[in-house]
């Protein structure tokens, strides 16, 4: 096989695989979809419960949380382009920074829902029951839909510890970077998708 044959087969192979993602993204975002709109469906229905409900959690660690996210997203897209000008040192530490961002936000997820469940809220909790149908059905909303996001970013994390190790073994490099770049794709989703959970259930009261 000739040199220009190999290049046009690895490009549409980088293409296929982005191609592959952005399909996968469309999906996400039509579940996730789905879920926003029975949110509003809910709350509409149900506007005081869900008005007092909110007011339970907790503003401060989820703007904390938004932040963290938002930042990630920046290193993990600095990332991208440290590997495309041959600086390998740098990749490295722009993914482990967005990783231990994501672990402080699993982290503060943790502390916020032990929170709640310590003050007895769980869905299905006899006090979510003694609260009505209004309760019951934001804070099963709330930690349906958080618990969802935070899988994905799981998820997300064992994607970009695959890419932190192809890099630190030079299998994936600046010319060879399409795994990084769908990476930070589902990564920018993970992050938009709490760019909306954030102010559905911690800021509109």
């Amino acid at each position: 096989m000739s040199a220009t044959s190999a290049h046009i087969n690895e490009h549409r192979d980088d293409t296929a695989s982005k191609l592959g993602m952005w399909l996968f993204i469309f999906t996400e975002l039509m579940l996730f979809g789905g879920l926003f709109i029975t949110y509003s469906v809910y709350r509409y229905s149900h506007s005081g419960a869900f008005h007092l409900a909110a007011q339970e959690l907790d503003v401060t660690m989820g703007t904390i949380n938004t932040v963290i996210l938002l930042i990630s997203s920046m290193t993990l897209a600095m990332s991208t382009t440290a590997i495309q000008k041959k600086d390998k040192r740098t990749t490295l530490i722009l993914i482990g920074i967005t990783l231990v961002l994501a672990l402080v936000f699993l982290v503060n997820k943790y502390f916020e829902w032990s929170a709640k469940i310590g003050h007895g809220i769980w869905p299905g909790s006899p006090l979510l029951e003694e609260l009505g149908r209004g309760d019951t059905l934001f804070f099963g909303l709330y930690f349906f839909m958080t618990g969802l996001h935070a899988v994905h970013i799981i998820v997300g994390m064992v994607i970009l510890i695959v890419v932190f190790v192809f890099v630190w073994k030079d299998k994936l490099t600046f010319d060879n970077f399409q795994l990084l770049e769908n990476g930070g794709l589902y990564w920018h989703l993970v992050d938009l998708i709490w760019i909306f959970l954030f102010p559905l259930f911690y800021l509109i009261t």
